[in-house]
């Protein structure tokens, strides 16, 4: 007989007695706070249909969440064996069981993981999981779930109500007619569901299908996008448009930080080659450049706040990426340099408070040397919290022992979970509750800051900085 499966009450707050008294006592006035997801990828056709489902528990835990199925690749198991669609339509594995084993056989790859952390809190506390997966209860928990994930307790619409979420938004492409979100709020039901504004595939010109982009950006917009200066009137049409629908943020990605402003005769010209077919990977890389400086320009005429994520090398595995396309888990971190590359940026737009600039980055070395310092002094902008391979236990105390002492908690954005797989939402916010606790009980302790002051901290860290930073009322 085993024992039940659960989690500590005390989990990730430091041993020492006395900070972990006042993280736990910190950590009880925020556990229950209402969720504010400001930045994600959920995707929000599963809330525009109020039957709709989450499919097998395969469907909901393995397809479809690359920090899973990357892990299992790790270990050489191969993305078609969990039942990972390929772009041919060749041959994957169809038997949800099988691929839910095939998980349990190797649930214990993610020992020690933020993945292992997530998926647990998950199983036990969502999902009512009461014994440990592994190969042996693999399909008795399969079972379990099967019947739970039938049930109205269980769709979409009543999972997000149980989790307390006050707002949540998605990240939507600059062409999306935004359907999904207008069938929500045409649904009369009371779930905030916000679209954010990600024009990345159609102004980074060596995207995959940039051509075909533009055409549907001039279908979508209304604006025949033959020239720079039409396509900076169709970027503005499709941001008026996503604030309409309740949009308060832009999303922008590259690989580095590079800003400076471009001639218009000049951008044009690289425009002109684009469209040819003819752009070189310097014409991509000024472009990129330029534009983040427009929307940084647009961020302040709209209020929109622009978040821009930096230091990724998207689809490094190609022969993945040619098998199974994008966000596949093969998107690897770079250096990233920010004092030079963010200067023309930050002496035309910084000095102006109605700008809203997020960053983040995946280079924790630039978090004390650049960004915190960055952060500090400029009134536009505001350090995003630790993404993607550092939001975990380990990345969480060290971006709040590399960035607050110099930026300051209130210059920075507070929590976004940055996901696509929704049952995580709730377990991502409780490690970021827990260690902000634990990181404003160690202040405490030490006698930086008294417990008054300790109180506004964690509610702002768990809540208030981000619906600050996001526009959120």
């Amino acid at each position: 007989m085993h024992s039940k499966w659960q989690l500590g009450p005390d989990r990730y707050f430091d041993p020492n007695p006395a900070q972990r008294r006042v993280a736990r006592e910190l950590y009880e006035t925020v556990a229950n706070l209402p969720v504010v997801s400001p930045h994600g990828h959920v995707d929000p056709r599963l809330f525009a249909d109020k039957d709709a489902t989450f499919g097998s528990p395969a469907d909901l835990l393995i397809i479809p969440d690359h920090y899973v199925f990357r892990m299992l690749y790790s270990q050489g198991i191969p993305l078609e064996d969990v039942g990972v669609p390929r772009i041919d339509g060749g041959p994957v594995e169809q038997d949800h069981r099988r691929i839910w084993q095939i998980f349990a056989d190797n649930f214990y790859l993610f020992r020690g993981t933020p993945s292992g952390i997530w998926l647990t809190q998950e199983l036990i506390e969502v999902l009512g999981v009461e014994e440990k997966l592994n190969g042996e209860t693999a399909q008795a928990i399969y079972d379990q779930i099967e019947g739970k994930l039938a049930t109205p307790e269980f769709r979409p619409r009543a999972l997000f109500d149980r989790f307390n979420i006050e707002v949540m938004s998605t990240t939507d492409a600059a062409t999306d007619t935004l359907e999904a979100h207008k069938a929500i709020r045409e649904s009369g039901w009371g779930g905030d569901i916000r679209p954010a504004f990600r024009p990345d595939a159609v102004v980074n010109l060596l995207t995959e299908g940039w051509r075909e982009n533009i055409d549907k950006l001039s279908e979508v917009s209304g604006v025949d996008v033959i020239s720079y200066e039409a396509f900076v009137r169709a970027i503005e049409q499709r941001r008026a448009f996503f604030k309409s629908m309740g949009a308060t943020s832009t999303d922008h990605a590259a690989i580095s930080a590079y800003t400076a402003e471009l001639e218009a005769f000049e951008a044009d010209a690289i425009f002109q080659r684009a469209l040819r077919g003819e752009a070189a990977e310097e014409d991509a890389h000024r472009f990129t450049a330029h534009m983040v400086m427009e929307f940084a320009r647009m961020s302040i005429e709209d209020g929109l706040t622009m978040q821009f994520h930096v230091g990724a090398v998207y689809n490094y595995n190609r022969g993945l990426f040619g098998r199974f396309g994008r966000d596949k888990g093969c998107d690897i971190p770079t250096t990233s340099e920010f004092t030079y590359n963010l200067y023309s940026l930050l002496n035309k737009y910084g000095n102006d408070p109605r700008l809203m600039l997020i960053v983040f980055t995946l280079d924790e070395s630039t978090y004390a040397r650049e960004l915190a310092t960055l952060a500090g002094h400029y009134p536009a902008m505001r350090l995003g919290p630790p993404w993607w391979f550092q939001d975990s236990l380990n990345g969480m105390a060290r971006y709040f022992d590399q960035v607050m002492e110099t930026a300051g908690l209130y210059n920075t954005a507070g929590f976004n979970d940055d996901t696509r797989a929704f049952l995580s939402i709730p377990a991502r916010h409780d490690v970021w509750r827990r260690a902000s606790a634990n990181w404003v009980a160690g202040l405490v302790v030490r006698g930086v800051v008294d417990e008054e002051d300790a109180q506004e901290m964690i509610l702002d860290l768990a809540y208030r900085l981000a619906k600050q930073a996001y526009k959120l009322g």
